[in-house]
């Protein structure tokens, strides 16, 4: 029996979900300790509540259905991340992870009953169709959302490549509803695209698959063989609008730009849960000057590599506070009847910092400007606006920030405030960071 890790994103990716690392899933649990009394009568309200159903419903139900429901019922009280997954959902989840899948590309989680868009992932058909982070889905090929669990309404969003279907969104700040009508598509996943601003590599991490610390390396050899090392200024890591992804390619992203030390620890429920996991020695950048572009669409383990890199001082974090998911689902098969995606444990940064409903504060904040008609538009609640979400340990919680980011480079005011700190254009006292300032412990 398989036990899979995994830092998902913010919700659930139209025909994606992801995972990885194993074991044996009756032990994350503790099954061996003896359930108390109370616990078997409520299982016996349950089977009484069940055979009433199955005996006088007004209709004769799929008990198959009902039971399903349960589940999923049962783990979406638990918090936004965990969910009950049905057999196609749960090989759609495999397949995905190795950054191939059928779908519009919609970053999603459910909010007030509706589907809320996270992010549209960059060149699919939700992205070139118009989607917009905080976009409310309220219909589907003109049947409603409200009702559906989020399993259910990611279902009906997949479907036959080259098939239409039509959105009803309700946009912040518009009055009335708009229908885009998209065409489904095989979704691949380049999760890594990079290109020389004349003295400065700018690689954008879009999300974190089986080929995300692979495409990472290409990036760096492929801009140091473009740029002599005499003149390369540094890099910008642009994780902007990323969901996350696999919790073993942010530790080695991260590891990619680190000698040593902690990159990142995760907690569960019992003390001897908690694992380590450490850098390299190696740092491929060799220690050119990096800074990471955040905002309110960064997830996951966009904030455990932020997170890492910030803590060390080996990195400048620039833009906006991210989105605050600071907790690890682990994905556990049920065979042929599917999967659970669980929340087993938070995760913490090296200097021991919980992110959970908090977000990465950026070293050097740096708001886009907004056109007119997406002003108010674009903000992301983050994770302390998700209903259920797991309380932020100590301190207030953090709400989230803009999530834009202009279609034209010119436009891109962090971006743009990056280079230019790289070449000395601009002057701030977070940049370079000094890392005999780092704060993780000794």
């Amino acid at each position: 029996m398989i036990r899979r890790l995994s830092l998902v994103g913010a919700g659930v990716v139209i025909g994606v979900g992801l995972a990885t690392v194993a074991g044996n899933p009756s032990l994350i649990t503790g099954v061996a300790n003896a359930a108390a009394p109370d616990v078997y009568r409520q299982l016996n309200l349950f089977g009484d509540v069940f055979e009433r159903i199955r005996s006088d419903y007004v209709e004769t139900p799929d008990d198959a259905k009902l039971i399903e429901a349960a589940i999923n019922g049962m783990l979406t009280s638990l918090d936004p991340h965990s969910s009950y997954m049905p057999p196609e959902a749960f090989r759609d989840m495999q397949v995905q992870t190795r950054g191939e899948f059928g779908g519009l590309g919609i970053e999603v989680t459910m909010e007030d009953g509706l589907i809320k868009v996270v992010t549209p992932i960059d060149d699919t058909p939700a992205h070139k169709g118009g989607v917009l982070a905080g976009d409310l889905i309220t219909q589907i090929n003109g049947e409603a959302v409200q009702g559906l669990t989020l399993n259910d309404a990611v279902e009906k969003m997949r479907g036959p490549v080259n098939t239409a279907i039509t959105l009803t969104i309700r946009r912040p700040g518009r009055d009335e509803p708009l229908e885009l009508k998209l065409t489904r598509d095989v979704i691949r996943i380049k999760s890594v695209r990079w290109r020389v601003e004349d003295d400065v590599g700018y690689v954008r991490i879009t999300q974190f698959n089986e080929q995300t610390t692979e495409g990472l390396k290409a990036a760096i050899a492929d801009i140091e063989k473009q740029v002599p090392d005499s003149k390369l200024k540094g890099f910008v890591v642009d994780l902007r609008n990323n969901p996350g992804g696999l919790l073993p390619e942010a530790i080695s992203v991260s590891d990619t730009f680190l000698d040593r030390g902690e990159i990142v620890s995760t907690r569960g429920r019992q003390s001897d849960e908690t694992q380590r996991y450490n850098a390299q020695a190696g740092d491929l950048s060799e220690g050119k000057p990096v800074i990471v572009l955040v905002n309110g669409g960064s997830a996951s383990a966009s904030e455990i590599v932020a997170g890492a890199l910030q803590d060390h001082r080996r990195a400048t974090i620039l833009g906006t506070r991210s989105f605050g998911k600071g907790s690890v689902q682990t994905v556990i098969p049920l065979g042929s009847s599917g999967g659970i995606r669980l929340t087993t444990a938070r995760y913490y940064t090296p200097a021991g910092r919980s992110i959970q409903a908090k977000g990465i504060e950026p070293d050097i904040e740096v708001i886009q400007d907004l056109p007119d008609e997406l002003k108010g538009k674009t903000d992301t609640k983050g994770e302390a606006s998700l209903r259920g979400h797991l309380q932020a340990e100590e301190g207030s919680e953090g709400s989230g920030s803009n999530a834009y980011v202009p279609p034209d480079a010119k436009d891109d005011k962090q971006l743009n405030a990056a280079i230019e700190l790289l070449r000395g254009i601009q002057v701030n006292q977070a940049f370079p960071p000094d890392p005999n300032k780092a704060i993780v412990p000794n």
